[in-house]
């Protein structure tokens, strides 16, 4: 008989975690251990200071599993200057492990740094992607008119990205999807007051969905209030099955796909039969 190729079952693909945050300090080894035994496939550690990018990049030179994406979010971009824009440059164009800019975006819940200056370094850390060719990882918060005239404009509609942890109306939902963006679904999909995500989730293809957690913030039902890490993404698996009607199983599957999709991450094994 010839060679037949069988798929192995995926494990669950976080696409949006913070493991160097300093909520982890005291059991980080520990933990990240433990996630692969527990059908983690992949995490993507996501900067969001430059001190944060840093020490994503580190994590993932030191573990298989972990990819790193360098970026600095709105409101951590104050100190940003042109020389760690060449620093993240360097690292997304010679760096394996470094598989996208994120996060960055905009952020006008607290409204700090100045708008302008949250724009301007958006627009900057746009164009790095585009320079590198890497997709982005969007965080969007209260600032949803501004952050779609900016990433929907002819000047960035040869980028690819996620917008993560959405949150915006089903309609706005459309104009990303159809732009070719992913959406980013984590533990708000299972709190009461979440009706626009659920609304969403519901109306959207399954094959532009992410998984994530936003560790350690944003942990779902039944573990709110507690410390969040990716063990915790079986119940935003079962919610989105429950949305769907489909199974958990092709949940994570079918999300699995759409990251190492997005992120160019190639499934290592593979099964051959006689």
């Amino acid at each position: 008989m010839g060679q037949t190729s069988v798929r192995r079952a995926m494990g669950i693909f976080e696409s949006h975690a913070h493991y160097d945050d300093e909520a982890f300090n005291d059991d980080r080894r520990e933990l990240l251990k433990k996630l692969p035994e527990s059908g983690i496939e992949y995490v993507i550690n996501v900067g969001a200071s430059m001190e944060s990018t840093r020490s994503s990049v580190a994590l993932a030179s030191e573990y298989d599993y972990i990819y790193a994406a360098v970026g600095v979010h709105p409101s951590e971009t104050a100190p940003l200057n042109e020389e760690f824009i060449q620093y993240m440059k360097d690292e997304a164009l010679h760096n394996m492990k470094v598989v996208a800019v994120g996060e960055i975006g905009l952020d006008y819940y607290w409204n700090e740094p100045d708008t302008e200056i949250q724009k301007k370094w958006f627009i900057r850390q746009l164009e790095l992607a585009l320079d590198v060719d890497k997709p982005v990882i969007i965080h969007s918060r209260e600032a949803a008119k501004d952050t779609a005239d900016i990433l929907l404009s002819d000047d960035y509609k040869n980028l690819r990205g996620v917008i993560h942890c959405y949150s915006y109306s089903p309609e706005m939902a459309e104009r990303y999807l159809n732009a070719g963006y992913y959406l980013g679904v984590g533990g708000v999909v299972t709190y009461k007051n979440a009706r626009k995500l659920v609304d969403t989730v519901s109306m959207m293809p399954l094959s532009r969905i992410l998984l994530e957690t936003d560790s350690p913030y944003l942990t779902p039902v039944p573990n709110r209030g507690q410390r969040n890490s990716s063990l915790n993404l079986p119940y935003v698996v079962d919610k989105i099955a429950e949305l769907k009607n489909v199974s958990a199983r092709e949940v994570t599957d079918i999300t699995n796909e759409n990251a190492r999709r997005l992120f160019g991450i190639q499934q290592t094994a593979t099964k051959k039969l006689r």
